[in-house]
């Protein structure tokens, strides 16, 4: 379930509130253990949801580096080619 969460800081353009969310909505997903809450679970799960996001979203502004920022198609396919060799497709 977690494999969407990719990271999100040092990127060049920088992580969109879309991608925080998304990222947030797996976490959740991940320690809640629903793809899909139920009717009465779904206000907390909601929350949790909302509330991870803004967290993240305060985390990643606050971090430094000195690093030069990523790439992502860079880092996308050596992700890729990791993949490769691990399951052996191409």
């Amino acid at each position: 379930m977690c494999r969407n969460i990719k990271p999100l800081f040092n990127f060049e353009p920088p992580a969109t509130e879309d991608e925080i969310r998304a990222s947030a909505i797996q976490f959740v997903r991940k320690i809640s253990g629903f793809a899909h809450p139920s009717q009465a679970n779904t206000p907390a799960f909601d929350r949790a949801i909302e509330e991870v996001t803004a967290v993240a979203s305060r985390l990643i502004a606050a971090l430094e580096t000195n690093a030069p920022p990523k790439n992502r198609e860079e880092e996308a396919a050596k992700a890729k080619a990791r993949a490769a060799l691990r399951y052996g497709s191409a």
